[in-house]
């Protein structure tokens, strides 16, 4: 098999490994077309809720209607494309992403930002549950992401791209500088406490070890997590602006004096919901 090394590959495998990995796109769904969407929200782990709170729904679409398209397998992640409208604007939320711990590859986890980007998505909002490595950090913070590490190993651009996007995207400024300075502005008005820094994505799904976190911290990230970097880099790569926001669900490992669980996680994402989602239904107004 010639999944890594394509080069060494047969005709045949090559144009097979050509056509299950890379570009994929499924019949865009008609609802979804007609629907018109102009905003995006990736809902992380424990976070789905504010697709029901919020956005005057329209339509579901559940994954497992899109022909081709990955399903959640992660608890917490609903699996469903959720479209209404919010602030007046045209949203449509995953509610539930995909994670490369499950298994899929970066063209699966990224395929729904190139379906959005298809049916006139300009704006995409990402947000995450992450562990806080800054110590200023507390479990229940908010942090407008400023930037990223990716410690994945790989890369969502890696390999044929089709006509779609610019090929060496420059990642001066993945997350868009404009709308974070109105977002700020609307945290200090409504005394928000909103933290800004760097988010470092790993694979997952073992949590990181206090020696990694060490590494981390001195490395420049200030919240960790297992998602949104892939899917930021190819709304960059599709001239997409980008918005990232963790909620610091814990603090990382070694500074927590507790082991970490995923039940952890979804517990203080939903002691923080209303705050959560008032900030994001703010950031859908500003864009």
């Amino acid at each position: 098999m010639c999944v890594e090394h394509p080069i060494t590959c047969t005709l045949a495998e090559a144009a097979r490994y050509i056509l299950i990995n890379y570009m994929q796109i499924p019949a865009l769904p008609v609802e979804l077309v007609d629907f018109k969407p102009e905003i995006g929200l990736i809902l992380g782990s424990g976070l789905g809720f504010f697709a029901d709170d919020r956005i005057e729904v329209v339509g579901r679409l559940p994954y497992d209607k899109i022909e081709g398209f990955p399903v959640s397998t992660v608890p917490g992640h609903a699996g469903q494309f959720v479209y209404g409208t919010l602030e007046g604007k045209r949203v449509i939320c995953m509610q539930g992403r995909f994670h490369y711990y499950e298994g899929y590859r970066m063209a699966d986890l990224t395929l729904p930002i190139r379906l959005m980007h298809r049916i006139g998505v300009h704006t995409l909002f990402v947000t995450n549950a992450a562990g806080g490595i800054n110590l200023d950090y507390t479990p229940g913070d908010f942090m407008m992401l400023s930037d990223h590490i990716n410690f994945l190993g790989t890369n969502p651009l890696i390999g044929w791209q089709g006509d779609e996007g610019v090929r060496f995207p420059d990642m001066t400024e993945v997350y868009d500088g404009a709308l974070r300075a109105r977002i700020r502005d609307w945290a200090k008005a409504h005394s928000v406490d909103l933290k800004e820094g760097v988010y470092l994505a790993t694979t997952g799904p073992s949590f990181e070890t206090p020696a990694e976190i060490r590494a981390f911290a001195a490395l420049g990230a200030d919240a960790v997590g297992m998602s949104t970097v892939p899917e930021a880099i190819v709304a960059r790569t599709l001239n997409m602006r980008v918005l990232g926001i963790s909620c610091i669900t814990n603090a990382a490992a070694g500074i927590s004096k507790t082991e970490l669980s995923h039940e952890d996680v979804s517990e203080t994402a939903d002691r923080v919901r209303p705050q959560f989602a008032d900030l994001l239904a703010a950031g859908v107004q500003l864009a």
